[in-house]
């Protein structure tokens, strides 16, 4: 799944923002349902890499992907594994959207 979003902002301080939301977001025992758990990210640049395992009920499947900060845009890539059997990517766009929009405010 890809999501890019335009932004007003200088990069380093989309990428901070970007940062802070995951911290925030992985602190969160559950997110609509799916436990987070085993969580990795770095950055390379204006790239975030990440990786986590998203737990359902007895379900789990690892998630991951990369999050590209440019002058202009927020790019995300995520492979939401299996996950996207049981929530429709329509619908994780529109969270993932949402989120982001949340953050350029």
């Amino acid at each position: 799944m890809r999501v890019t979003i335009a932004h007003n902002r200088t990069k380093q301080q989309v990428m901070q923002s970007v940062d802070r939301s995951f911290e925030d977001l992985f602190q969160a025992p559950e997110l609509h349902g799916v436990k987070l758990k085993d969580v990795t990210k770095s950055w390379q640049g204006s790239t975030l890499t990440f990786g986590l395992t998203a737990k359902m009920g007895l379900f789990s499947t690892p998630i991951k992907g990369t999050v590209e900060v440019t002058d202009q845009d927020i790019t995300i890539d995520a492979d939401l594994g299996l996950l996207e059997r049981l929530i429709p990517v329509s619908t994780a766009r529109e969270i993932m959207t949402t989120r982001i929009r949340g953050l350029l405010t």
